[in-house]
């Protein structure tokens, strides 16, 4: 299991592909990247920032979850911080299962849960100016299928 918070760049496939050479008895990987995407506004930049050592553990806690719920060869967590620009791989999941169920379903949770649970902030700098992400109604929605 892996879970890394870094403010530089990766390289989504490359990652992809070294988690998938370390699993070679799992059925299925299931991978998802999400990208920083434009507003109407203009996006300039995301401003992303966290509490070093509280949101690892954060996200460790909810990736031990998923490892708990779910038959899974492995997992790995990746989550930028800093400033990046629209285009840019904020963060990716990738799990590991002997079948496609569980590596999808724990990817999904994942996915959730860092949406509205992982303790970062999100700002966004626009042509017009700057201001938080506030959460969205339709993400803490989706937490209750879990």
């Amino acid at each position: 299991m892996a879970v890394r918070l870094e403010a530089a760049a990766f390289d989504p496939g490359a990652e992809l592909n070294a988690f998938a050479a370390g699993v070679p008895g799992a059925g299925a990987v299931v991978s998802f990247t999400g990208i920083v995407r434009d507003v109407a506004a203009g996006l300039i930049a995301m401003e992303i920032e966290h509490y070093p050592g509280m949101t690892e553990r954060a996200i460790a806690a909810i990736a031990e979850e998923a490892r708990g719920r779910w038959s899974l060869s492995d997992l790995m967590v990746i989550h930028r911080f800093g400033q990046l620009g629209p285009g840019e791989a904020i963060m990716m999941v990738a799990t590991a299962a002997p079948h496609r169920a569980d590596a999808f379903a724990a990817s999904e949770f994942l996915m959730d849960y860092l949406k509205s649970r992982a303790p970062f902030w999100k700002k966004e700098v626009t042509r017009g100016g700057a201001g938080w992400v506030a959460a969205r109604d339709e993400d803490e929605a989706a937490l209750t299928r879990w």
